[in-house]
């Protein structure tokens, strides 16, 4: 491209040396405009990433991705055949009611195969205290979250009154739900919403809990590589002509609002990049007024209209990709070190899953989305003065110099 003339000329143009002058400090303005907008856009998506993955693995570390309802069903499923799916397990849930000397509290319970949770969920690399694999069958064990132990005053070793509301018996005080003794064998700290409400037990136990025939089926658990993905297992599922449930019913209205709020605010920092842009309209508007002795010359010389709007075309082109690529090194950057920067200056943000600062997640494809489309704009901002250059009459413009 730099090998044509029209790109040459706007290449002069846009490094001219005349910095003194007002246009210079126009077309200074709009290169700035873009890089700030171009960086705080990127450093705003990275850190809504960085909370939308944390909130991810927080939440849907403990909710099921996929629940499939296979009561009624006979036979073994090839859950793991189908793409995206790393692996399943026995499954069954019910909700419930634990009592301790502190209280009550309505709880979740999640009947599990301990084994598959100590390799394929969040949960065991947060436990503070006990494993998966003390859940062992008639043991009637649970592993609790760390909100719900604080609440209750709970450790381990604690026994807990479990009352299951989705079975009952009748007693001569009439029909009383299922209840059982349990002991407190583990306690994590995931940090969700769900740490307060959410009980592990195994499997077994809970379906003896629920008065469940041992011969009848249970559902199954399926674990994603990416919970967000989950739409074509469940049609590869209803294909199968199988019922299922995902985290989408549960979870989808909190997600919903994150994805919600995130695009509204990369939406609002486009419009700053947009306004940076359309700055290149004034400053070219000027540039082309002022070089309307130039523009004479080069038509009286032979060069086409077409050529003398390529000029103007590209000079704005060169602006935007000095803004963007100024906010794109800025914003990479700043985000990479927003921690470091906030340390610094004594602002302590503890937001990451770690505790160790504002979680950041840089994407690549996005930040290329950020910077041709900045270029985009600075296109579209250039053509109404390439067509004012292109218009000039050679002879009125010599005739004013």
């Amino acid at each position: 491209m730099l090998n044509s003339l029209p790109a040459f000329i706007a290449l002069r143009y846009s490094t001219s040396g005349k910095h003194k002058s007002f246009v210079a400090f126009i077309n200074r303005f709009s290169v700035a405009g873009i890089a700030l907008g171009v960086m705080a856009l990127i450093v705003v998506v990275s850190v809504m990433n960085g909370f939308e993955g944390q909130l991810k693995d927080r939440v849907l570390g403990i909710a099921p991705h996929i629940v499939v309802n296979t009561s009624e069903s006979t036979g073994e499923y090839p859950f793991s055949s189908i793409p995206g799916v790393v692996t399943s397990m026995d499954f069954l849930e019910s909700e419930g009611v634990i009592q301790s000397r502190s209280g009550l509290r309505g709880v979740q319970l999640q009947g599990i195969e301990p084994h598959i949770m100590q390799q394929h969920s969040i949960v065991q690399s947060k436990m503070l205290s006990g494993q998966f694999s003390q859940l062992t069958p008639a043991s009637y064990h649970v592993i609790v979250g760390r909100a719900l132990a604080v609440q209750l005053d709970l450790q381990i070793g604690d026994k807990l009154r479990l009352l299951v509301a989705g079975a009952s018996i009748y007693t001569p005080f009439g029909r009383m739900p299922a209840q059982r003794l349990v002991t407190i064998s583990g306690i994590y700290d995931v940090g969700s919403q769900l740490d307060d409400k959410a009980i592990f037990m195994h499997v077994d136990d809970l379906q003896k809990l629920l008065r469940i025939s041992p011969l009848e089926a249970r559902d199954s658990r399926l674990f994603l590589a990416d919970a967000f993905e989950y739409e074509p297992v469940v049609q590869a599922l209803a294909e199968l002509q199988l019922q299922s449930d995902n985290w989408r019913s549960r979870q989808g209205p909190l997600f919903d609002a994150v994805k919600m709020e995130k695009n509204m605010m990369s939406m609002m920092l486009l419009l700053i990049i947009a306004v940076a842009a359309f700055n290149i309209v004034s400053s070219l508007v000027m540039v082309v007024t002022e070089k309307q002795g130039d523009i004479a010359i080069l038509r009286t010389q032979g060069m086409a209209r077409g050529q003398i709007m390529r000029i103007f075309v590209f000079n704005g082109v060169f602006n935007g990709m000095k803004g963007a690529l100024i906010g794109g090194v800025l914003g990479i950057l700043l985000s990479t070190q927003l921690n470091n920067l906030l340390a610094l200056i004594n602002v302590p943000i503890a937001f990451a899953d770690d505790g160790r600062g504002v979680p950041i997640d840089l994407r690549w494809e996005q930040i290329s989305w950020v910077m041709v489309f900045s270029l985009i704009l600075c296109v579209l901002a250039s053509l109404y003065p390439a067509f004012k250059a292109m218009s000039v009459q050679p002879a009125s413009a010599l005739q004013n110099e």
